[in-house]
């Protein structure tokens, strides 16, 4: 008897190859998009598109024909809300930068969505991700780099647990993007040259700002832009409009660039800095999600690879279990702008151990 998987169509070529590459495998594949935050206008749909909209939906249902597959729309709106957006919203409130993609892998993309297709009888979900599954020696799943590293998604995909992972397939990531293309062009799919999504999904224009205040129908004061010591500086229109390292848009004059250390949301600061000031050996991790190793034990410490940004290379560092629960990681040589809020991924040669959310001191 066939396995079933349930593979999450976003209107996109990678999801749309992974659907073929299972039929491929002989999988008894059903398509389902997730229709999770918007209802488009006509011009929306059509200039945006984006990978959760009604322009998606139209995509995945041709592709959905071509391979001959059954197709479902599934709303999850409202778990999208509680996991994502609020979360969204609350995080810049308190002077983070938070991950929203990887919220909605988890919670969104991965829990409600598995949920549904074990409720309906499915073996597994997918989707198409650039990353793969892999089972250690120590039995545990993990994510593993894909094969091509311009297009590795490994960092947005860490806090998988163990149970979604093991009901997971992630064809795509033993194959290069061009690879993808071809193999979409081969067998005439309708998105074989679309464009991949580059924005939030729910914020298209990229005006973070405005949507926050949209959101919670609040106005943010401004404030003092302060130096380390904490002279002031000038006037910052808003703490949400900040993030951790940003140069542009601060509208101060200085000899040198100056970019932002610190939002400091109880006292509404943007602390403001050289950009050696930015450089730290060191970081708090918390929330953590062992993927690769077991939880980590009080005194133990661990080598592993960091990276603590999408587009970070990874550093070596050792990572050491505080009492509070935190981990405390420690690299080996200063690494730049670590934004609390945003993930921090630990590697050992090409898969994931753990990860967490970078943590205030």
């Amino acid at each position: 008897m066939k396995k079933k998987v349930i593979v999450g169509l976003s209107g996109g070529v990678d999801s749309s190859v992974a659907a073929y590459l299972l039929k491929e495998q002989g999988y008894d594949v059903v398509g389902v998009t997730m229709q999770i935050w918007q209802e488009e206008d006509v011009f929306t749909q059509e200039e945006e598109g984006g990978c959760c909209g009604l322009s998606a939906v139209d995509d995945a249902r041709r592709v959905a024909q071509l391979l001959e597959i059954p197709y479902y729309v599934m709303n999850f709106r409202s778990e999208f809300q509680e996991n994502v957006i609020n979360y969204f919203v609350n995080e810049y409130q308190r002077g983070c930068t938070p991950n929203p993609c990887n919220a909605c892998n988890r919670h969104v993309k991965w829990e409600a969505l598995l949920k549904r297709g074990l409720e309906i009888g499915a073996d597994y979900i997918a989707t198409g991700h650039y990353a793969r599954i892999k089972q250690l020696e120590n039995g545990r799943y993990t994510i593993q780099n894909s094969v091509t590293a311009e297009k590795d998604q490994t960092y947005a995909l860490y806090n998988l647990t163990q149970e979604q992972l093991s009901h997971t397939l992630m064809p795509v990531g033993a194959y290069t993007k061009n690879e993808i293309r071809e193999i979409a062009q081969k067998i005439q799919l309708p998105v074989a040259h679309k464009q991949d999504s580059q924005d939030i999904c729910f914020i298209p224009d990229g005006d973070y700002a405005g949507f926050i205040e949209r959101e919670t129908g609040t106005t943010y004061k401004p404030g003092n832009f302060v130096d380390t010591e904490g002279k002031i500086l000038g006037t910052h229109k808003g703490i949400i409009h900040y993030t951790v390292g940003q140069r542009k848009g601060l509208g101060l004059t200085a000899p040198t660039p100056l970019f932002v250390k610190e939002l400091r949301p109880e006292t509404n600061e943007v602390v403001i800095c050289q950009s050696e000031q930015l450089f730290e050996k060191s970081c708090y991790v918390k929330d953590m999600n062992y993927m690769g190793m077991p939880e980590l034990r009080p005194g133990e410490e661990v080598d592993a690879i960091g990276k603590v940004r999408y587009s970070h290379k990874g550093a070596p560092c050792k990572l050491t279990l505080l009492e509070d629960g935190r981990v405390l990681c420690r690299f080996d040589e200063p690494q730049r702008a670590m934004t609390p809020g945003q993930a921090a991924v630990f590697y050992r040669d090409d898969y994931v151990l753990c990860g967490g959310t970078i943590d205030r001191a």
